[in-house]
């Protein structure tokens, strides 16, 4: 009998029964919700987006005379840009809100807690799915543009931005037929290109650039110097304007990042507050 009283299972009567067993099992993250606002404001934000495309809030391109300038960004884009991540995030973070189950022997500031985590989940998951989705977009466009023939002389504007600045730097006067040589092109592009991003155009590349000019326009050494000169400086100028967009966009893009996570904490807290009043 000693033996057997020995066994018995030691109950802590001062506190009540199935409270260690909820807090061990249940979580306090209803996932299903998460990813049902999560969804509803990824596809809501690709809605706005597309809105936007179609209304030329985001018709932009960093390469000026290729499409609307980077530089040009408008006030409209920055707004749309804004608007689209308040409302989608505000949607998404209001149904995990109501749709998660309620919490019973919680306390309220607790409930409060987990609806602004809810909504912040939701925002995180939303981007995950959206930059995805548009990630794959870009590649498989990309995709597309390296597998067809580069016959368009736009599609290889797009392609290579300094081609402008090259067709520019070996424009000829138009008296005699020239010489098209693809891999001559190349390798002014790709001179271009490094030294636009050193920052400055050494000797070496300026006279050896200044002598293809040169040899492709009959120009004197002279000017095809000054030629040189002038279109890497009008192209590092451009490039500047370019630098200094993005860094302008970027910034209102955490702007609008930062507006739509706490539009989606709140809606959240709203949508939670709206469930629990829920009378049967």
């Amino acid at each position: 009998m000693a033996a057997q009283s020995s066994l018995r299972p030691v109950v802590d009567r001062e506190t009540p029964l199935g409270v260690g067993r909820n807090e061990a099992y249940a979580s306090g993250v209803s996932w299903a919700a998460v990813a049902g606002g999560a969804f509803v404001a990824a596809a809501l934000s690709l809605i706005l987006l597309s809105l936007g495309t179609g209304l030329g809030f985001s018709a932009v391109s960093p390469w000026s005379n290729n499409g609307a300038s980077a530089a040009a960004i408008g006030s409209g884009a920055i707004v749309w840009l804004i608007l689209t991540q308040v409302l989608a995030s505000a949607l998404g973070g209001y149904l995990a809100g109501r749709l998660r189950t309620k919490w019973t022997g919680v306390h309220t500031d607790e409930v409060y807690f987990r609806d602004t985590a809810h909504g912040l989940l939701v925002w995180a998951v939303g981007m995950v799915i959206t930059a995805g989705f548009l990630a794959s977009s870009a590649a498989s466009f990309a995709g597309a543009q390296k597998s067809a023939p580069a016959t368009n002389p736009t599609q290889d504007y797009a392609l290579d931005p300094t081609a402008y600045f090259v067709d520019t730097l070996l424009r000829g006067s138009g008296s005699s037929i020239e010489k098209q040589d693809g891999s001559e092109r190349a390798e002014v592009s790709r001179i271009f290109t490094h030294d636009l991003h050193q920052g400055a155009l050494p000797s070496g590349d300026q006279s050896y650039l200044a002598q293809l000019v040169s040899a492709r326009t009959g120009l004197n050494a002279a000017a095809s110097e000054k030629r040189v000169t002038e279109v890497f400086g009008e192209a590092q100028e451009s490039t500047d304007r370019v630098r200094k967009a993005i860094a302008h966009l970027s910034l209102w893009l955490f702007v609008a990042l930062l507006s739509g996570a706490f539009c989606a904490s709140y809606a959240g807290t709203i949508g939670g507050k709206q469930r629990d009043d829920v009378r049967v």
